[in-house]
């Protein structure tokens, strides 16, 4: 795939998570990866489907806060699309309720987030 056909579809699937994103979190997920790593110079677009996932320290990330994770939507292989900073514990509960009900499985691997 072209370098821009690809961008333009991870856009489209960044903007369309995000908008899901915002609906939950009162407007506060930003935009994230919209092509994905794939160490060489084939242009791959983030996958369409979402899984959700909430990082913390323990996962190896330093976070600039103390307030909590980060939550992001990502795809199979992790790569997010969109994220929340500062979700704090109960927020937390609350919305893997909502993904739950949605049908949003949890990704288990690991998340690569924006630098």
């Amino acid at each position: 795939m072209q370098y821009f056909q690809a961008l333009k579809l991870g856009q489209k699937r960044v903007a369309d998570a995000r908008e899901y994103l915002n609906k939950l979190t009162d407007g506060k997920a930003m935009p994230a990866l919209a092509l994905t790593d794939t160490k060489s110079n084939v242009w791959k677009p983030v996958g369409e489907e979402n899984l959700y996932a909430f990082v913390d320290e323990s996962a190896g990330f330093v976070l600039t806060d103390n307030s909590g994770y980060i939550l992001a939507l990502v795809d199979n292989s992790g790569a997010s699309k969109t994220i929340v900073q500062g979700v704090t514990k109960d927020q937390k509960e609350k919305l893997e309720k909502i993904f739950e009900s949605d049908n949003i499985p949890k990704f288990e691997g690991k998340v690569i987030l924006p630098v």
